[in-house]
């Protein structure tokens, strides 16, 4: 039955008759009317509802290849040849930016944090509950006002964490204003006060989009912000190389917030960067790598931003982020629990990725709904107080509940640990009083840590997700954490960060995803150990709950986002576990490959949601539950069709006239080569270069004065090529004068010299499945489709190939099946 689905009407000739066929719009109207069902509801299944196709026309898609003209190749003559020693300077640089950003916000989050448990401590010695949630909430409230306050009314572009925006511009989509110095102030303040509040949240989304700030910034010199213009690396003033260094700066914001350089460097490769060249690989490691060194120098002496001393000297316990001390021999019976966590991890991940997507839109519907901007605003500033609210609530009174328990690991504890030789040995932990340790009586000589015992329920819920993750880890301590403690904070932590996830807060997702797969990790381990006895030493001395911890991390991450080589490069790098990584990699390949049963990763599904044109590696178009080959469809089944086109010769009025009534943002323009001959398919002109050659109307003639195709001279590229027209008002009134003005039909342009003779072209009966891979690999903004005459009669953009538009144009939106489900 399925293979009916895909049976095309035929005429009484043949397919290769079709397509020998001479008569071009017979051929397209034959392709186009095949047609497989009838469109009975556009919201079942994936096609496009009205709202989804008006919030797709809002996006402009980029042009990064630069139109192949003649002031284009005459500006690439005049060049002279250099080597690219100044690209290599300006992606150390970044690297060096993006490595003192990192240091600054791992700083300035533990500062604050120990700053606010430190106003509460006296009310945790007393074990006075209500004081210190009020304690923590008022402070929470302070920074979360701040911080969402920023987000809301001064940056709008930093909420939530700015990835997927940055997956989206890298894709070829046009984002306004996620790349200005304000977002990245705004999202910078934003980030620290979010994570230092309490929420269940880190900074590694935020810092990608840092990263990708810097790497935007540093590499123009330029900003229309602040209004100047440096007169320094103007030849990287193009979408390319801004597309590159934007790549780098991503990789090193993701390099420097986990000490992991070839982990950022994968990353970018996997998750955000839609092309790829080995040169610019090496860059982005290079790049990585400047990150990641300036972290760790800076990190070897400040602590807190008091100086230490070491300066240089890099301690592992403090440049690793997880630092695992005890290695476990493994075994092949290993892979049985790491396929239940990777299974584990799929599933959950799934959940997580369709319950946020559901509280994402029924928060944009409630939001929405509201008519008055300014209460909106309000409204989100007050459901981010919500949720601290909700979350400090949680993080102090759980803890109540349970009762201290004996430190097993904490194998160094003195009856006196009240010196700096306590911060040495667990070097991230930011506060001289233990958290971890209220409601829980002192020792004989009165002080809390001489008494060996902690509440693991205040361990994992009330510190920070990054020492949480770490007792999570640790090896060796098979009873520290009971199941009580750990499936309550899996429940809290699951549910508190999924809701937290899209709030009006510069907020990440990563340590919530390595810390919730660490959490159900360990009850898997401590499953096991319940089951076989702690095994120290022989054959089975591999069943040890931080093994599993760290697994169900990897699975959860992987089961989220569905990365694979960098999430498995990224767990060694933080973990320095080299002896797990066979395992690990089986968590992640078995969470990634259930987690794509239900739905997408978390990034292309927000991506899906805020309506982004994005062009995924492998279109996912299913029918009956099964997905359909693209192999089977030709461009000219999602092609538009009646195409307006220009002429080597164009009136300057019908030119004006032209832009005036449509909002193409490119043309294909057509040649006669002699007057028997049809029309053909010459090249594509933007719709700005038309624009700025209707600015200078220099170039203007009348066709008695000369060969209109063949004379000179022409304007240069500068003055032609611009991203965006900054004197809009001067376009719209010259569009205004030269469409009603009698003169200007007597005008003309040459637009032989400015067209793209490189425009990429498909014919109609082209493989659709191949349009689509060469539209994302070479990342086209327009793709003119033309029949066997070379012409033209179709034009396929990037939302002509978005999931929701295939599904519209080739029938299937009668299907069950919701990827976002």
């Amino acid at each position: 039955m399925f293979s009916l689905l895909f049976q095309k009407k035929t005429t009484d000739s043949s397919e290769d008759q079709l397509l020998l066929d001479e008569d071009g719009p017979d051929l397209i109207n034959s392709l186009n009317s095949r047609k497989w069902y009838r469109r009975r509801n556009t919201r079942k299944g994936y096609g496009c509802m009205e709202h989804e196709k008006e919030c797709l026309a809002i996006h402009e898609s980029l042009d990064y290849w630069p139109s192949h003209n003649e002031p284009y190749k005459k500006w690439l003559q005049e060049k002279p040849y250099r080597s690219d020693w100044d690209r290599w300077f300006l992606m150390g640089l970044i690297g060096m930016v993006v490595g003192t950003m990192g240091f600054l916000i791992h700083q300035i989050i533990e500062y604050l944090f120990h700053l606010k448990w430190e106003l509460a401590e006296t009310y945790i010695k007393n074990n006075d509950f209500h004081m210190t949630w009020i304690c923590a909430l008022g402070t929470g409230l302070a920074m979360i006002a701040v911080s969402s306050g920023l987000v809301v009314f001064f940056c709008p572009s930093s909420s939530p964490s700015g990835l997927p925006e940055v997956i989206g511009f890298l894709n070829g989509t046009s984002v306004q204003h996620i790349f200005n110095i304000k977002t990245f102030f705004g999202t910078f303040i934003s980030c620290v006060l979010t994570v230092a509040s309490g929420l269940f949240c880190g900074p590694e989304g935020p810092m990608v989009h840092m990263g990708a700030i810097v790497g935007f910034g540093l590499s123009q010199f330029q900003s229309e912000t602040l209004g100047f213009e440096l007169p320094f690396f103007t030849r990287f003033r193009n979408s390319a190389d801004k597309r590159n260094f934007i790549t780098a700066g991503a990789g090193a914001g993701i390099a420097s917030v986990f000490r992991a350089p070839v982990g950022g460097l994968l990353f970018v490769l996997e998750e955000v960067a839609s092309f790829w060249d080995i040169r610019l690989a090496w860059q982005t490691f290079f790049c990585c790598l400047m990150a990641v060194f300036t972290t760790d120098l800076l990190s070897s002496s400040f602590w807190l931003f008091v100086y230490r001393g070491h300066f240089g000297f890099f301690k592992a316990e403090k440049r690793i982020l997880f630092w695992v001390k005890n290695l476990l021999d493994m075994s092949v019976l290993a892979f049985i629990p790491t396929i239940i966590i990777g299974i584990m991890g799929g599933l959950l991940g799934a959940l997580f990725v369709s319950l946020n997507i559901k509280i994402n839109a029924l928060r944009g519907r409630i939001f929405d709904a509201i008519e008055r901007e300014s209460i909106r605003k309000i409204s989100k500033l007050l459901e981010a107080l919500l949720v601290l609210v909700v979350t400090v609530t949680v993080t102090v009174y759980v803890p109540y509940f349970f009762p201290c328990t004996p430190a097993m690991s904490l194998k160094d504890y003195q009856a006196e640990n009240t010196s700096d030789q306590w911060h040495n040995t667990t070097s991230n932990f930011s506060s001289p009083r233990e958290i971890s340790e209220y409601n829980c009586p002192p020792g004989p000589n009165g002080t809390r840590q001489s008494n060996r015992t902690f509440n693991q329920a205040a361990a994992l819920l009330v510190e920070n997700g990054k020492r949480g993750i770490m007792f999570l880890f640790e090896r060796g301590t098979q009873e520290e954490f009971g199941y009580g403690a750990l499936v309550t904070t899996l429940f809290f932590y699951f549910f508190l960060s999924c809701w937290t996830a899209g709030t009006a807060v510069a907020s990440g997702l990563v340590i919530p995803m390595l810390y919730t797969g660490a959490l159900y990790g360990r009850i898997i381990g401590l499953l096991l150990v319940s089951m076989f006895g702690v095994q120290e030493e022989g054959i089975a001395s591999w069943i040890d709950p931080g093994l599993f911890a760290a697994i169900g991390a990897a699975s959860f991450f992987s089961g989220v986002s569905r990365l694979t080589i960098s999430l498995t490069v990224i767990m060694v790098e933080i973990t320095n576990d080299v002896q797990s990584i066979l395992v690990i990699m089986v968590a992640v390949m078995v969470a990634k490959m259930i987690g794509d049963w239900f739905n997408t990763s978390l990034y292309s599904a927000l991506l899906k949601l805020k309506c982004f044109p994005y062009l995924e590696s492998t279109p996912r178009i299913f029918y009956c539950k099964k997905t359909v080959n693209l192999e089977l469809f030709t461009a000219s089944d999602v092609m538009t069709p009646h195409v307006r086109v220009l002429h080597l010769q164009q009136n300057v009025a019908s030119l004006a006239d032209l832009l005036v009534k449509t909002s193409h943002s490119a043309f294909p323009v057509v040649y006669k080569p002699d007057p028997e001959h049809a029309e053909v398919f010459l090249g594509t002109i933007t719709r700005s270069e038309l624009c700025m050659l209707l600015m200078n109307d220099q170039i203007f003639y009348t066709p008695s004065d000369r060969e209109p195709l063949n004379f000179g001279p022409y304007l240069k590229y500068e003055e032609i090529t611009v991203e965006k027209l900054r004197d809009m008002a001067r376009v719209t009134r010259l569009l205004g004068q030269y469409s009603t003005g009698p003169e200007y039909q007597q005008l003309f342009i040459n637009l032989k010299p400015y067209l793209n003779k490189s425009a990429v072209a498909v014919q109609a009966h082209f493989s659709l499945h191949r349009t689509y891979i060469i539209f994302r690999t070479l990342g086209l903004r327009h793709l003119t489709v033309v029949d066997l005459q070379n012409q033209v009669v179709g034009m396929i953009t990037r939302k002509d190939l978005t999931t929701c538009q295939l599904m519209d144009k080739l029938g299937f939106c009668d299907s069950d099946e919701d990827p976002l489900d």
